[in-house]
């Protein structure tokens, strides 16, 4: 059984349908913007989900991501304010925020981006002198940003921040930083230990006064106290001797008080010149030695003399 011209025509019209359909649907993905242009001019720009196009007379010109995307610069080699060679190289992070003007506003959005931040630093690091570059980094990434935000703005691009990732100086210039970094830290730990030494010396130096406050302390009460106790011991002497003068006064006062007295003072007196006799090579004898009544009788009246009055 053949088939008939109508059936093969209808078939073709519905594989033409088919082809048609399949190639005016369009599914975007999400964070996507596809430029769409018809006959060679811009028409639209289609956005993420199921979108419907003229085909053959539109295509899909450029396909932008619309997500923040992380861009490596290469490095390159930059000139400090004190002439100074420093290589320098970091990351950009954009965003598409126009796609038509992404696809129009220059020939090359990426290289566009790429070439103003290189210009831009090598701008920035000529401001700076060395030592300023390697501590300011943030300063430099904002100078960056700002020039790269007023500049891309025609370009459909929103740069959110740049990160500088290496600045590396020459090779003696790093030797050099070496060793100021070795003095630095020398001059440091000197700075450190001299002052420890100095208040190791403060501390001895007060303990040693603290030290020496004490032992005059010490001494102060030790001699106050020995004082206190020799008054004490010469008062207490003192008043024993009183105490016994007035025992013996009053003994002599008494009945047979002065032939005992009398008798106490012969027997002392020949005692001591007994013992002048004993120690001494050579004896001075009173010119009455020989007369010992008058001797003690001289003594006598001597004590006589002296005895206290005893009131009645």
């Amino acid at each position: 059984m053949g088939i008939s011209i109508s059936a093969v025509f209808g078939l073709l019209i519905i594989l033409w349908a088919a082809v048609m359909i399949i190639r005016a649907v369009r599914i975007v993905p999400q964070q996507q913007a596809w430029v769409i242009e018809r006959l060679g001019k811009f028409h639209g720009v289609l956005t993420s989900g199921i979108q419907l196009i003229v085909p053959f007379f539109d295509r899909v010109a450029y396909r932008f991501d619309m997500r923040e995307i992380p861009m490596d610069v290469p490095e390159q080699v930059c000139i400090t304010r004190d002439n100074t060679r420093l290589s320098v190289d970091g990351v950009l992070y954009y965003q598409i925020t126009d796609a038509q003007n992404a696809a129009y506003g220059t020939s090359n959005v990426i290289t566009a981006v790429v070439q103003l931040v290189q210009t831009t630093m090598r701008a920035e690091v000529g401001k700076l002198a060395l030592d300023e570059c390697l501590s300011q980094r943030d300063t430099l990434n904002r100078g960056v940003v700002d020039v790269l935000t007023q500049a891309a703005t025609s370009w459909g691009v929103k740069v959110l921040r740049y990160e500088i990732r290496n600045l590396t100086p020459p090779d003696e210039i790093q030797r050099a930083m070496e060793l100021q970094l070795t003095a630095e830290r020398q001059k440091r730990a000197a700075i450190a230990k001299s002052e420890g030494e100095r208040q190791q010396a403060i501390n001895q130096s007060e303990g040693q006064k603290q030290s020496q406050i004490n032992n005059a302390e010490g001494e102060r009460q030790s001699a106050i106290l020995r004082a206190n106790g020799q008054g004490q011991a010469i008062a207490t002497v003192a008043t024993a001797t009183a105490k016994a003068i007035s025992d013996i006064g009053k003994a002599v006062a008494g009945e047979g008080g002065a032939d005992a007295l009398h008798y106490q003072l012969g027997q002392q007196w020949v005692q001591q010149w007994g013992l002048i006799a004993k120690n001494s090579t050579v004896t001075v004898v009173p010119a009455n030695m020989g007369d010992l009544s008058a001797m003690v009788g001289s003594l006598l009246s001597q004590a006589g003399n002296a005895k206290p009055s005893v009131k009645s």
